[in-house]
């Protein structure tokens, strides 16, 4: 499979059989650093850059770790770092940073950024997080699931909550690229947008995949093998957003009653931070203002025997290995 020079933006632009590639070599990764072999020489001398118009522990982490666990060097560019799109443009900046660095990471809001960064730059440009799209955590979370459940093809995978943005899209069309049912359980306001999920559907077509959507958490939840969610609102938005969506999405929390409808052996998955519990300023301020101790998942799921979030976590940086690795062409 020779993904040499290909940018990492969205998970539409690959097949089935790259995904599977780079799930595989992810899981090859993670046993060699567990058995303690040195990876130092897969990119020793490269140079990546990282530009983080939003910030995250997980994704700065991974990328960081992964690249010298593999011998690159690494520079961090934080929202106050970089003039991309201020006093200097994507086109000009990427032109410059494709000059200086083998491979450039970007994470921040518009899809259209990242876009440009990738027609500009003439290095491979990896997504770590637009609001439409977050294709890296996918490769992580396939992963987990590959790891626990030893297969992929026929998992049906529920995803709660908001499922119009990064998460619900990337999701609904990674599960659709590799043959599995997908569940959007949701208020139908919260839905992916018609087009994309029309598009699924062609694809799920071809790999014998399912798309549902539905408000209904028992035939939603049914037999599911992996119950997943994400945080309902993201930070910096006003207290009414924070109240509508809690208001409107109460009902699509992941707890005991949704799990009751799962598979035994289901598990819980969520790309965090996760809000279930108050041990977070943002928690505390949560339940002052709200009245409630956690948002998208309990506590009880999310510190229970089904969840596998941390695992998820971890692998992170394994796949993120794998997606540097596969395009800068030494894999």
């Amino acid at each position: 499979m020779d993904l040499k020079g290909k940018n990492f933006l969205k998970m539409l632009d690959f097949t089935p059989e790259e995904i599977n590639y780079l799930i595989d070599l992810s899981l090859k990764l993670k046993a060699e650093k567990k058995q303690g072999k040195s990876q130092k020489a897969y990119m020793a001398g490269k140079n990546i850059a990282l530009i983080f118009e939003k910030t995250s522990t997980r994704t700065r982490c991974s990328f960081e770790v992964a690249a010298y666990d593999m011998g690159a060097n690494v520079t961090y560019l934080d929202p106050s770092g970089s003039q991309i799109g201020k006093k200097e443009s994507i086109a000009d900046t990427a032109r410059v940073l494709g000059r200086m660095y083998d491979g450039i990471e970007y994470r921040g809001f518009e899809q259209t950024k990242v876009e440009a960064l990738a027609k500009y730059a003439g290095v491979p440009v990896w997504n770590g997080l637009t609001n439409e799209s977050h294709p890296t955590q996918m490769i992580a979370d396939m992963m987990t699931i590959k790891e626990h459940f030893g297969k992929l093809s026929g998992i049906k995978f529920v995803y709660m909550g908001d499922a119009r943005y990064n998460m619900g899209n990337s999701l609904m069309v990674t599960c659709a690229k590799l043959g599995m049912d997908f569940v959007a359980c949701t208020n139908k306001k919260y839905f992916p947008e018609s087009w994309l999920v029309e598009k699924c559907q062609e694809i799920a077509k071809e790999t014998g995949a399912t798309i549902t959507l539905t408000e209904d958490v028992e035939s939603g939840c049914k037999d599911a093998d992996v119950i997943y969610t994400d945080v309902w609102v993201s930070m910096g938005e006003p207290d009414e957003v924070w109240e509508e969506r809690i208001n409107e999405l109460k009902p699509y929390q992941v707890n005991t009653s949704a799990f009751s409808y799962a598979k035994k052996d289901a598990k819980f998955m969520h790309c965090l931070p996760a809000f279930h519990d108050l041990n977070t300023t943002i928690g505390a301020e949560i339940n002052k203002k709200f009245g409630i101790d956690c948002m998208e998942v309990t506590d009880e799921i999310f510190e229970g025997e089904r969840s596998i979030v941390f695992d998820e976590a971890e692998n992170r940086m394994h796949s993120i290995k794998a997606i540097m690795y596969a395009t800068l062409g030494n894999a």
